[in-house]
């Protein structure tokens, strides 16, 4: 046996039939809602003279980008510390993650008077 499934959209002002559903945003809090055509079209011109005033935004803020990266005098100190302590690291690109957390954790660093970039107080 067949089924067929009708949505029927209601007006969510007034609970006539609803013909679209709106989206709209305000306060960095997107909304939408079920509006017949007659008060679709009231909510766009109490709108309009905003939006010709406003300017278009990003759906979403953009993010803050995290550094992932050490800054270059800190990998210096890292691939000193890991060659002085039998690693093997390249002179460029990334250091493996191991030896960063050697490095964090190692008291070598400590003990030469080198402080741990990573460290929250910079000591």
């Amino acid at each position: 046996m067949a089924q067929k499934t009708i949505v029927e959209l209601i007006d969510d002002l007034d609970g006539t039939e609803a013909e679209e559903t709106v989206f709209f945003g305000i306060d960095g809090q997107l909304y939408e809602i079920d509006l017949s055509k007659k008060n679709a079209d009231k909510l766009r011109k109490t709108l309009g003279r905003y939006k010709e005033s406003a300017r278009k935004a990003n759906a979403k803020p953009a993010k803050k980008s995290t550094r992932t990266s050490s800054p270059r005098e800190d990998t210096v100190q890292i691939r000193k510390w890991a060659k002085d302590n039998g690693y093997t690291v390249n002179e460029r690109g990334r250091i493996p993650q191991s030896i960063v957390d050697a490095y964090r954790s190692g008291t070598s660093a400590k003990q030469s008077g080198v402080g741990d970039p990573f460290a929250a107080n910079g000591s």
